[in-house]
């Protein structure tokens, strides 16, 4: 089964044929080689000839020689058609030595569309940037969203049932293959947690304690939404009898970024309109991998769950988002984009009216006048409370409601 994502998709039809390299990132197996195919065949099916297609996937062992770049280059280089435009598209390309000269090689020449992919934002980082530096745009994939989830299962008219499903399965596009409640997902995310770990990571820091790496992505997995330093982190970890330094601890944080398992949202005072350095946020790529990581079903911290559901969701829609700071209160989220600032709480229920005002209290302390809601797993109508809009989450996530 394939499910269209049609807005990478849209982004990457709309930079074909211009002069810049499209990299595609993101967490393994979140669906960028499916991308690249569905692209491949796009071009197919739009007058362009297989002779002008030069397609390689580096994690295939058919190809471990390429690996070498004066090999690839070689290679490329035996297979481009004087006079025609080349589309070359090269799929997890961080494999290679030095990818980065073999792509400016081939970049610089005429008649030549470049599209990669990699599965950590190292291969971004360094060299790359440098000798790269304004010839390439980054389109960063996540698993699936919920309205994509919702599309696979045809659940459009159970929304509730399908979110559960969504929290307590995973959001990976190969799990909708997958027989639910045989294990076999579990299985599945445990083998692809063990290989973001120990291939991407410990393999490319060099890291010797695996035990406290994961003893790590545990922790972040298990306070997703909540505030975190990583003096914190440290301290917790040696109060339990694990010593681990705060750099450490910064190290390891780092690699989960650089491998797209782990988002950090950092935190922005509304009212000074600076961003701050300390007690930052973290989420995961996907909800199941947490569950995996905290042997849990998936049913508890709804709240907190939902949180990183909507954050993953900001992303996809183009949004930089922050957490706010207004005096001593929180706001969860502060998203930004082209047109402006949108002001967001996350709450699984405000059906009382204590947690309504509590949720509604922050956004009184802001001044301006940007849009401000509240979005709740409660299935009531829509309501405004002085033009702060209040909506069942789900609504939005599906696209019937707009912020």
């Amino acid at each position: 089964m394939k499910i269209e994502r049609k807005e990478y998709f849209r982004q990457l039809t709309g930079y074909k044929d211009k002069k810049i390299i499209k990299v595609i990132t993101g967490i393994r197996r979140c669906g960028k080689s499916t991308l690249l195919n569905m692209f491949q065949g796009y071009l197919m099916e739009n007058g362009v000839e297989e002779r002008q297609i030069i397609s390689i996937n580096f994690e295939d062992f058919a190809y471990e020689e390429l690996w070498e770049p004066k090999a690839l280059y070689a290679y490329i280089k035996d297979r481009v058609v004087p006079g025609r435009m080349m589309y070359l598209l090269l799929d997890e390309i961080q494999n290679v030595k030095e990818f980065q000269r073999v792509v400016d090689s081939f970049f610089i020449k005429d008649n030549m569309d470049i599209y990669i992919t990699g599965s950590n934002s190292y291969m971004l980082s360094g060299e790359l940037a440098t000798l790269l530096s304004g010839r390439y745009v980054k389109i960063q994939m996540l698993p699936f969203s919920f309205a994509e989830f919702v599309e696979a299962f045809h659940m459009e008219n159970q929304l509730e049932r399908a979110y559960q499903k969504y929290i307590e399965t995973s959001s990976f596009p190969y799990t909708i293959q997958l027989e639910e409640g045989s294990g076999q997902i579990r299985d599945y995310l445990r083998s692809l947690c063990d290989t973001i770990i120990l291939k991407d990571i410990v393999s490319r820091k060099r890291i010797t304690d695996v035990m406290m790496l994961e003893s790590v992505i545990r922790f972040l997995a298990d306070n997703i939404g909540n505030p975190l330093s990583t003096k914190k982190i440290s301290d917790t970890m040696t109060s339990g009898g694990r010593g681990i330094n705060v750099r450490t601890v910064e190290s390891y944080i780092s690699a989960f970024m650089e491998s797209y398992v782990v988002y950090q949202a950092r935190r922005y005072d509304i009212k000074g309109k600076q961003y701050l350095k300390t007690l930052e946020k973290y989420y995961l790529a996907d909800i199941g991998l947490r569950n995996v990581m905290l042997n849990s079903p998936g049913g508890r911290d709804v709240g907190h769950i939902l949180e990183n559901v909507i954050y993953l969701e900001l992303l996809r829609r183009g949004y930089e988002v922050y957490i706010g700071k207004v005096d001593q209160a929180e706001v969860d989220f502060v998203a930004k984009d082209m047109d402006g600032i949108q002001y967001i709480q996350v709450a699984a229920t405000v059906r009382d009216e204590e947690t309504l005002e509590r949720e509604l209290r922050p956004f009184k302390k802001i001044g301006d006048n940007y849009p401000k809601c509240i979005m709740t797993l409660d299935v009531d109508p829509p309501a405004d409370y002085e033009g702060i809009r209040r909506f069942n989450a789900l609504d939005y996530l599906v696209g019937k409601i707009n912020i």
